[in-house]
Formats: structure tokens, sequence, C-alpha cells
């Protein structure tokens, strides 16, 4: 089943914070969507939601942050600057699944092909005409 809706900025991070109440680890949550719709924006607002007090940055470079949250653990993957799917074999996706308590979120999932670990959760953020606001769609 999938949920669609246009939400601008202060919506979607709301939506991420109540969404991060109902997301139990263990969970594994793919964010797809153009570059600039909003997709660490809205893993910030997921991690806050979480309990994480650290700041949340992209880890377009480092490509894993992993975060304390109240009760579980956190990891912030971005795959976008991966070249081929090969090269996720390095990113400990089979460490973090061992976690229990963790909660994977995984920008451009897309990026891993049969390297991706199954997700729980599809996020998908999309531009609309209004340049303020994006269509949010949940599977």
């Amino acid at each position: 089943m999938t949920n669609a809706r246009v939400v601008d900025e202060a919506a979607l991070a709301a939506w991420g914070r109540g969404f991060a109440r109902d997301l139990g680890p263990p969970a594994v949550v793919g964010l797809s969507g153009d570059l600039g719709t909003g997709k660490t924006t809205l893993i910030r607002a997921i991690a806050a939601g979480l309990g994480v007090s650290a700041p949340v940055t992209s880890p377009t470079f480092a490509l894993v942050h992993r975060y304390d949250g109240a009760a579980c653990t956190v990891y912030h993957v971005d795959c976008y600057r991966l070249r081929r799917p090969a090269e996720a074999i390095d990113l400990g996706f089979d460490d973090m699944l061992r976690e229990s308590d963790a909660v994977i979120l995984i920008e451009w999932p897309e990026r891993l092909g049969t390297a991706a670990p199954p997700l729980t959760h599809r996020i998908t953020l999309a531009y609309t005409d209004d340049d303020l606001m994006r269509r949010l769609d949940v599977a």
C-alpha cells in the first residue's frame, strides 16, 4: 500500500518525527529521490524522533554515520557516491543487521543493487511544481 502526500519542509520534518515513533528496531528504511529533495532533512527528523541528540550530518564522503538513539542505534548510510554495488561490501551492512536495536536509514538504496539489505520501508521524495513542496511517497 502506498501513502503519498505533498509537504513543505516543516511538514516533512514533522512527518519524519512521527514516523520514527512507530519505527521500532530492527528496521531498514530506504530513502530515494533526486538531489535536493530532502532525504537528509527527513533523516534528521527521523533520527530526532528516535532520540538522537547529536547533530545529524550527511555521510556523503564517509558513507556511514552511527548515532546513539534513545533505545536504538541509528545508522545513516549514503550510497550516492557508490559507483557499483560491489562497493557496498565495505559498508558493514552484515554487522548493522546483526544488531537487534539497529535502525538503518539508507539514502540512494537503488545504487546498492543486489547488495541492498531487505527494506522494511521505502520512502521516495520528489519535486513538485512548487519549489517549496515535495511529494512524499511511503510504501
